[in-house]
């Protein structure tokens, strides 16, 4: 008989177990989701500024450097030589999307510029 129980045990945690790994998981790969974006805002704001060091147009070079889903979650600014890139990360609910927006910036001196 204890062995029996045993048995129901081991089923009744391992049933419990479940929806806490598929919580970690999917926590874990929003995790990698929201750095693979801040890596992609980060090379969107170097484009950006050399773009400003060729004497050309920022926000145009910064989107082109993005993939297409990234294209309308990103808010691209600059400021002289400054450029700043905003993007949303993928995410199941778009209030969470906006919660963990990533940005990067970079600068450059302007063709023209000093």
């Amino acid at each position: 008989m204890t062995i029996l129980g045993e048995r129901g045990q081991a089923s009744i945690e391992l049933v419990a177990a479940v929806p806490a790994l598929i919580l970690g998981s999917l926590v874990a790969l929003q995790l990698m989701v929201t750095g693979y974006t801040l890596h992609l805002a980060d090379g969107a704001a170097e484009a950006g500024a050399l773009a400003v060091a060729a004497g050309t147009e920022p926000e145009s070079a910064a989107r082109a450097a993005l993939p297409g889903w990234a294209q309308g979650r990103v808010d691209v600014s600059s400021d002289g030589g400054r450029v700043e890139v905003a993007v949303e990360p993928p995410a199941p609910l778009p209030a969470l999307s906006e919660a963990l927006e990533v940005s990067s910036s970079a600068w450059a001196r302007s063709a023209g510029g000093p």
